[in-house]
């Protein structure tokens, strides 16, 4: 078993995914919307396993509860580049051009 590697605050707020609301809410939005939302920006279509918060509530309760802020993905999308620009700070994406598309990636700030 891996060991967790989280901190102090975010064991706190760990808690909120084991309640019996968040169960409700989780499933009430995989039945919404039951495919990963960015295989479907992909033009793929794969089942949305898990529900991830756009816009990292980190112990937020507002974030947290918030319908809007809920995305159905697949595990692999979750686990992959959503938790890797959560790291970052921002979205390693680029367009077709090779370019970051993120308005926070570090090239894409003005060095002042």
């Amino acid at each position: 078993m891996k060991a967790e590697q989280r901190s102090p605050e975010a064991e706190a707020y760990r808690a909120l995914y084991r309640t019996a609301r968040w169960g409700y809410c989780r499933r009430a939005q995989l039945a919404r919307h039951p495919l990963c939302e960015l295989c479907e920006q992909a033009g793929n279509v794969r089942a949305a396993t898990v529900v991830n918060h756009r816009i990292p509530h980190k112990g937020d309760p507002v974030l947290f509860w918030d319908p809007a802020n809920r995305q159905s993905v697949c595990k692999p999308h979750h686990d992959g580049p959503i938790q890797k620009a959560e790291g970052l700070g921002f979205s390693p994406a680029v367009n077709a051009g090779g370019w970051p598309i993120d308005p926070k990636h570090r090239a894409n700030r003005s060095s002042s």
